[in-house]
């Protein structure tokens, strides 16, 4: 029973850990996501709309991150909360490329070539991560991803309410459940590590997106 109670122990630490770390790396707390959630000037539809594009680059093409998690992801407790984040990113998906279209074409921006050059390294490193082989790190990203598209959700909203389109209600996994599903799965130091490692990179990955968002909107302002 004291072996029990400690492998829960350190569970639990490993889930918290996870949302600590979505919350203190993640894309929330970028200044331009928060910059472009309130902007109201001149530019500001433009970089909406390149923040939208870009977006749905990454993360609306099917299949996804989640998806491509679950594919390779043995029954049991992760394999269950896959299958229901999968429905709940579907209908984002739907969402994220329907908002492209009313947004309307991607800016014209310096340096064309790199940007896509970097969105497909992105959407590469995150199917290497989804296909990793050391358990715990898909679910690593694929939970980190959960946690993460709460900010973008609410750009994705603010330029669907500037486009007239009515935001679908959002039905992401919920913390308690995230928590849970890392409770379950993630049993030894070695998955609570691997864990650890996936959610990092997809943090990596989204904010570097973010980053990238930030550099060309600069370019265009200087162009």
């Amino acid at each position: 029973m004291a072996t029990n109670q400690l492998v829960d122990r350190q569970a639990v630490s490993a889930a918290d850990a996870q949302i600590s770390r979505v919350a203190g790396n993640g894309t929330a707390g970028h200044p331009y996501i928060q910059a472009l959630i309130g902007a109201s000037g001149p530019n500001s539809a433009r970089d909406m709309a390149d923040a939208v594009h870009l977006l749905c680059s990454v993360h609306g093409h099917h299949p996804g991150l989640v998806e491509q998690t679950l594919a390779l992801c043995p029954q049991g407790p992760a394999n269950a909360w896959l299958g229901k984040a999968v429905d709940s990113f579907e209908r984002e998906r739907l969402f994220l490329v329907r908002l492209t279209s009313a947004v309307g074409p991607i800016p014209s921006t310096p340096g064309a070539a790199e940007t896509e050059a970097t969105l497909q390294a992105q959407r590469h490193a995150l199917e290497i991560l989804a296909r990793s082989e050391r358990r715990g790190c898909a679910l690593g990203a694929a939970t980190a991803l959960v946690c993460d598209w709460w900010p973008i959700r609410r750009l994705l909203d603010r330029a669907a309410a500037r486009t007239g389109i009515e935001s679908p209600a959002p039905s992401l996994p919920d913390e308690a459940s995230i928590l849970a599903v890392i409770s379950a799965d993630c049993d030894s130091p070695a998955s609570e590590r691997a864990l650890a490692f996936g959610g990092e990179q997809l943090l990596l990955q989204n904010r570097g997106l973010v980053d990238l968002l930030e550099a060309r909107a600069m370019a265009r302002d200087c162009w």
